[in-house]
C-alpha cells in the first residue's frame, strides 16, 4: 500500500488517515480468530515473525496480527512521518519543542570516532570527555587511590537521586552483580521518606562511605533534603567540619554555583546535557554508580549494546525493525483494542527492577494528552507498563492473564545462559533450566489456552470443567538473549527507549518533557509551610485537603 500525502501546512488528521480507518476496519476480523486459528492458517509464523538485533532473539508471533496487520501498521507508521522524525532526533533537530531543545540520549553511546555537531557543538567530543572524567574518578574509587578525609579508601558509594537518577542505576548495578569486580558496594537513596536514607546508612561506615548527589539542576527537593541529611550524618559520625564533605560527596549535574556551595569541588562534578532527559540517562554520567562497580571496561561494553540497537533502529528497514514492530504492536492493542496496559515479565531475577524502571521511560514520556501543537489529542496515548519478575509473578497475578476478563499484552524475557544456576532435586536439568520451561509454557499457554473438551478428556469432574478452560488467545512478546550481560542490558533499554519515541511519532506528542510532574512539586512546597506553620493554619481552597492537613496537624500534636 503506498502513503497519503498530507497537503502542506495541513496537521495530518491521525484517526481520520486511510491508515487508521483501515485498521479499524481490519480488527472486528483478526477479533474473530483464535491464535489456535492463526497459526493453523499461518504455520510458518513462529519462524517468520522473528526479529534478531545484536543478542535479542525477539518472536513476536504470538500475537493477534496477521501478515495483513503488520502491513496495515507499517503504512501508518510511513504516513505519520515515523522515519522522518526519528532521523530528526538522532541529528539534533529540536524535537523536543515544549523546551526548544533537541533529543540526543542517543549521542551518549556513540563511539569515540563518531562525528555529531548540534548547534555548533561536538557533541562526541563532549560525551568522551565526561566519559574519561568518570574512568579516571572510578579508576582511583576501585584502586583504593581516592581516600576519604580519615585516610580511609572507600567501601560504599550511597547514591542519591530519584526518578532517572535512581531508577537506572539501581536497576542496571542489580542487573550486572556478575560484573561488580571491587569490594565497593553500592546502596541508593531515593525516597523523601527518611526511612529511605536511614535503611542505607544502617551499619555504614563514615569513613569508607562516598556519596554521589544525582541532580542536574542541584535543586531537585528530596534529592537535596536527602543530600544535606547524609552530610549531616558524615560530619556527626567522623565528627569533623564541612573540609570533610569534599573527600565524601561527588555531583553528577550542570550547576557549579550550587555543587560548590554544598561543600563539593567541582573537580569532582560529572555534568551531562539539556537534550538528555532524566529517564534516558543512565548512559550518562548518572550511570558513575554503575561505572564505580563495574569498571570502565565493562561500562563501555553497556553503552555499546544500547549503540548495536540504536543503528538498527535508524537504518534496519520498517518491516525488519524490532522498535518498530513492537512499538506498532502497542498501540494496536492500545488504541484498537482498548488495552490500556502492557506487563513485563523478566525470568531472571537480577531484572526484577527493569519494569519499574520501564514505568518511568513509558509513562513519563508517553503520558500526554496534548500534542506537539497543545492540541487535545484525538486518541489515547501512552501504555501502562508493569510486571515483576517470572517466577514470582506467576504466583500472584497470572490468574488474571489466563482467565481474567481483561486482554493484558506480556513481554517475556529470558536467557539461555544462568547469571547462577543450582541442580533440581530430582535431577532433572537445573533450577535454570526449570525457570526457562516455566516462560516457554506461560507464554504456550497464554496463546493457545485448553478447551473446555481437553479438559472434560481429562476426566475432570463436569461442574469444574468450566473452571479450568484457559481460554487462551492472550497475545505475548517472547525476548531471548544468550545471557544477561553489560551489553544485553543496554540492549534491553534501548529496545524499549525506541518503541517509546515510535509510538510518541505516531501521536504526534512529545515523549521528551514532563511537565505533569512539576505541579505536584510546587503545591507540595506551598503546603509544607501550612503543614509546619504555627497558629491555627490558613483555610484551604477545598474541603478535602483543609480537612486532611488538619487532621495531620493534629495527629503531629500540632493545633488544628
Amino acid at each position: 500500500m503506498t502513503s497519503v500525502p498530507t497537503e502542506p501546512n495541513r496537521k495530518f488528521d491521525l484517526t481520520g488517515s486511510q491508515a487508521w480507518q483501515e485498521l479499524s476496519a481490519h480488527q472486528p476480523h483478526v477479533y474473530a480468530m483464535h491464535l489456535r486459528e492463526v497459526f493453523a492458517v499461518d504455520p510458518t509464523r513462529g519462524r517468520d515473525l522473528t526479529i534478531d538485533v545484536g543478542d535479542l532473539h525477539i518472536d513476536y508471533s504470538k500475537h493477534r496480527v496477521l501478515r495483513e496487520t503488520l502491513d496495515l501498521l507499517l503504512d501508518l507508521a510511513r504516513q505519520t512521518g515515523v522515519t522522518e522524525k526519528r532521523d530528526a532526533m538522532f541529528w539534533g533537530e529540536h524535537i523536543n519543542t515544549s523546551e526548544d531543545r533537541a533529543v540526543l540520549h542517543t549521542a551518549l553511546r556513540l563511539p569515540r570516532d563518531a562525528t555529531l555537531k548540534v548547534d555548533g557543538q561536538d557533541v562526541v567530543a563532549d560525551v568522551h570527555a565526561v566519559l574519561d572524567a568518570m574512568g579516571e574518578f572510578t579508576d582511583k574509587l576501585r584502586s583504593g587511590e581516592w581516600k576519604g578525609h580519615t585516610g580511609m579508601p572507600i567501601k560504599t558509594v550511597v547514591n542519591i537521586g530519584i526518578g532517572g537518577s535512581d531508577l537506572g542505576p539501581v536497576m542496571v548495578y542489580k542487573a550486572l552483580r556478575h560484573y561488580v569486580d571491587t569490594d565497593i558496594r553500592c546502596e541508593f537513596v531515593s525516597n523523601v521518606d527518611p526511612a529511605d536514607l536511614v535503611a542505607a546508612l544502617d551499619g555504614l561506615d563514615a569513613e569508607t562511605t562516598l556519596f554521589i548527589i544525582a541532580s542536574k539542576t542541584f535543586t531537585t527537593l528530596e534529592t537535596l533534603t536527602n543530600a544535606s541529611a547524609a552530610r549531616a550524618w558524615l560530619l556527626e559520625e567522623l565528627g569533623a567540619g564541612p573540609e570533610a564533605v569534599a573527600k565524601h560527596f561527588v555531583a553528577v549535574s550542570t550547576n557549579a554555583e550550587k555543587v560548590s556551595d554544598f561543600g563539593i569541588d567541582t573537580a569532582n562534578m560529572f555534568g551531562f546535557w539539556d537534550w538528555v532527559g532524566g529517564r534516558y540517562s543512565v548512559d550518562s554520567a548518572i550511570g558513575l554508580s554503575v561505572m564505580a562497580a563495574i569498571g570502565k571496561e565493562s561500562f563501555a561494553e553497556f553503552l555499546h549494546g544500547f549503540n548495536v540497537v540504536d543503528h538498527h533502529f535508524l537504518t534496519a528497514p520498517l518491516h525488519q525493525n524490532a522498535p518498530v514492530i513492537l512499538a506498532l504492536i502497542g498501540l494496536w492493542y492500545s488504541n484498537f483494542w482498548d488495552t490500556a496496559s502492557r506487563v513485563v515479565l523478566p525470568y531472571s531475577n537480577d531484572l526484577s527492577r527493569f519494569p519499574a524502571y520501564l514505568q518511568q521511560l513509558t509513562m513519563e514520556s508517553n503520558g500526554k494528552s496534548v500534542d506537539v501543537d497543545g492540541h487535545h489529542v484525538s486518541t489515547d496515548t501512552g501504555e501502562i507498563f508493569w510486571g515483576e519478575p517470572g517466577t514470582n509473578g506467576q504466583h500472584a497475578f497470572y490468574q488474571l492473564l489466563h482467565q481474567g476478563t481483561r486482554m493484558v499484552p506480556a513481554d517475556f524475557i529470558g536467557f539461555a545462559e544462568p547469571t547462577d544456576d543450582l541442580p533440581t532435586a530430582n535431577g532433572t536439568g537445573s533450577m535454570h533450566d526449570l525457570l526457562m520451561s516455566n516462560l516457554f509454557a506461560q507464554t504456550k499457554v497464554l496463546a493457545f489456552g485448553k478447551t473446555a473438551d481437553e479438559v472434560a478428556a481429562e476426566g475432570v469432574d463436569p461442574h469444574v470443567v468450566a473452571h479450568k478452560v484457559m481460554p487462551g488467545n492472550r497475545p505475548s512478546t517472547s525476548i531471548l538473549a544468550p545471557k544477561l550481560t553489560p551489553s544485553v542490558v543496554g540492549q534491553l533499554i534501548a529496545l524499549y527507549e525506541h518503541q517509546v519515541f515510535v509510538e510518541g511519532a505516531i501521536w504526534d506528542i512529545n515523549s521528551f518533557d514532563q511537565w505533569g510532574v512539576e505541579l505536584g512539586k510546587t503545591q507540595a512546597s506551598e503546603l509544607l509551610k501550612v503543614i509546619t506553620e504555627s497558629g491555627s493554619p490558613q483555610t484551604q481552597d477545598d474541603s478535602s485537603t483543609d480537612s486532611l492537613l488538619r487532621w495531620y496537624r493534629t495527629h503531629r500534636g500540632r493545633e488544628a
